[in-house]
């Protein structure tokens, strides 16, 4: 697959699932733009994928902030003069229980980047979409359609749940502009995202006894999906889910 003169915005790149993607779409040729808050993790990220391909527009944003998002976009375009793939990759997990008290606490916090900038980053980016006939890949999770180990984790499940189904809406308003929306959701991935959301008493590999397939995934593998949902070889599929999980699901 080649990506030659396609440009490609990823959030959440400064690591795990969007540092490998950003790394992937270099190898094919793509133009790319990586967005992250830590400066540090998206220069390393950066160097890869010179390696690989080329350098990739940096932008040190959060997402959380209105602002930062119009400007995260702004700059794609001043740079590249248009857009092709929109990765929503930037996920975050904060805790809340129901019977603690914090559940809106955890609510708000979560919803804010796992959902309400995603929309934003759509709405913002979908203009220079439909112009391009391009497509939006969300990264969501299996917590969408599972309640295992819920505990004190509603907000997160409640948000990937939101982001599926915003997928599916965007998937239907976009389709007649020729604009392609997909989900991805991965069961355990080797990442950071337990240690960039506080949580770095959890050992990923563990997970590894309770799938089938007696594995948790690279990032890479994800990283694969994405790129092919990005390219012509998906260009009949729109408003659907990809599960990567090694059989996680087949446990509920």
């Amino acid at each position: 697959m080649s990506f030659l003169n396609k440009v490609v915005l990823i959030t959440g790149a400064s690591s795990g699932i969007g540092a490998a993607a950003a790394v992937e779409f270099a190898k094919v040729g793509a133009k790319v733009a990586i967005v992250g808050r830590n400066v540090e993790k998206l220069h390393k990220v950066s160097e890869l994928c010179i390696k690989n391909g080329s350098k990739p527009l940096v932008i040190n944003a959060d997402l959380g902030n209105d602002e930062e998002c119009k400007k995260i976009i702004d700059l794609v375009i001043k740079e590249f003069g248009k857009l092709d793939v929109l990765v929503n990759n930037a996920g975050f997990l904060h805790y809340g229980s129901i019977l603690e008290g914090n559940i809106l606490e955890g609510y708000d916090k979560t919803m804010r980047i796992n959902v309400r900038a995603h929309v934003h980053m759509t709405s913002l980016a979908a203009p220079y979409l439909v112009k391009s006939k391009g497509n939006i890949i969300n990264i969501s999770s299996v917590a969408a359609t599972s309640t295992t180990s819920l505990k004190g984790r509603t907000p997160y499940f409640v948000s990937k749940a939101a982001l599926n189904h915003f997928t599916r809406c965007c998937a239907k308003e976009l389709a007649s502009d020729g604009v392609r929306v997909n989900t991805i959701s991965p069961g355990p991935v080797k990442t950071d995202f337990f240690d960039n959301s506080g949580l770095d008493d959890i050992d990923i590999d563990s997970f590894a006894g309770m799938m089938p397939l007696k594995r948790v995934s690279e990032s890479v593998e994800v990283a694969d999906m994405i790129i092919f949902l990005a390219s012509d070889r998906a260009v009949g599929i729109t408003g659907s889910e990809f599960v990567v999980d090694n059989g996680y699901l087949l446990r509920v």
